[in-house]
């Protein structure tokens, strides 16, 4: 999710700010300029992008493979970067339905490239804040089987969300009417892990993002654990998102190389909870 409006070149944007990060090409100038003096404030950003979106990879096809997950609600989309989360899903398992939830008309805009489901599963799309999470579980109930398990995915969401909207009683309730066994796939961004002697700051990122309009905020382990209370946590628990199970992957990909990606270059803890 990123700030409710735009104006393509003139103003940055979050999702296109991340879409340059992981390398994408939906971005403009003003988007590549703010990543520019993000990257100053915090160099390893980009690394720290690009482990949250592994991070999402491998918590899903934990589920998938491990667990028989079949459904999916990915909330906080952002633009389209393959493999999608419904491209890591039915790969293993081919009947998987997916429902996308996004605020952003930026993802609106790309969303039939999120529409490429197996002929043996499905994928929606909606257009809704987290905010209104009623709205979000109506929509997502006419693709995906509530009496079923289902996994929730809010990764890199809840840091656009201030502590006014109370976060942790939207994932209260997306979580409430679903299924034992379902789970939440989430990550958030922290300074806990960061190196404090070290050049560079998360909160030198918060200003950068603040100062062009986009809110920003990170919180630490105890907030972010509060996100799972009343959940059976996934070992090994919340952890920096490189350190998430990264023996996971793709049947045709190499494992990565342990301690290839050091904690305090991902400044996010991640974690995968279990509804009992």
């Amino acid at each position: 999710m990123s700030e409710a409006s735009f104006k393509p070149g003139n103003t940055p944007h979050s999702a296109r700010i991340y879409d340059y990060f992981l390398g994408g090409k939906t971005n403009y100038r003003v988007d590549r300029k703010a990543a520019a003096a993000t990257l100053a404030a915090l160099p390893d950003v980009m690394t720290a992008a690009r482990q949250n979106r592994e991070f999402m990879q491998r918590s899903v096809r934990y589920l998938a493979r491990e667990r028989g997950m079949r459904q999916f609600l990915d909330i906080g989309t952002g633009i389209p970067t393959a493999p999608n989360l419904h491209q890591v899903a039915q790969q293993e398992q081919p009947t998987a339905r997916v429902v996308y939830s996004d605020n952003d008309p930026i993802v609106l805009a790309h969303a039939r490239a999120l529409m490429t489901s197996t002929p043996e599963g499905a994928t929606d799309y909606i257009e809704a804040d987290v905010r209104d999470p009623e709205v979000i579980l109506e929509h997502a109930g006419k693709t995906l089987d509530f009496a079923q398990p289902v996994t929730v995915s809010l990764v890199a969401l809840l840091h656009f969300v201030p502590d006014t909207d109370d976060p942790p009683a939207l994932v209260s309730r997306l979580l409430r009417d679903l299924a034992p066994g379902s789970a939440l796939v989430l990550s958030h961004g922290t300074d806990d892990l960061e190196i404090k002697d070290e050049t560079g700051s998360v909160h030198d990122v918060e200003r950068v993002y603040r100062d062009r309009g986009i809110f920003l905020t990170v919180r630490p382990r105890e907030s972010v654990a509060g996100f799972f209370r009343g959940l059976d946590l996934v070992e090994p628990g919340i952890v920096a998102s490189c350190d998430w199970h990264p023996e996971i992957t793709a049947p045709d990909e190499p494992p990565a190389l342990p301690g290839a990606v050091s904690a305090a270059e991902t400044s996010v803890w991640a974690g995968v909870g279990i509804k009992p």
